[in-house]
């Protein structure tokens, strides 16, 4: 999915449904360097995202951080579903707003 914020910034989101949730398979490495490859490429993105009802493998955690993927797994999803913050507020290092906003 591609998404624009009210900060103008580029949004590029993969969403992964696991059955199971955290008992099921875990997304791994694979799926972060499918994102890589097209987010900020293809799509230009400013944000790239995998996020999962499930859990990340070990592997794939610090995979994403090194490759500026931000992660959201189930307790993340649920926090950002249970609040009233934006996504944004939940992640680290998010790039500056492309526009001034209402907000800033």
């Amino acid at each position: 999915m591609r998404a624009v914020d009210p900060a103008g910034r580029v949004w590029a989101i993969q969403c992964k449904h696991r059955r199971g949730g955290d008992r099921g398979a875990a997304v791994g490495v694979g799926v972060l360097q499918q994102v890589n490859g097209t987010a900020r490429q293809i799509h230009g993105a400013d944000v790239a995202v995998v996020l999962t009802n499930g859990r990340f493998s070990s592997k794939a955690i610090p995979w994403g951080k090194q490759h500026r993927i931000h992660l959201i797994d189930r307790r993340v999803l649920g926090e950002w579903a249970a609040g009233s913050r934006p996504l944004w507020d939940l992640l680290d290092r998010i790039p500056p707003p492309r526009r001034p906003t209402a907000l800033s």
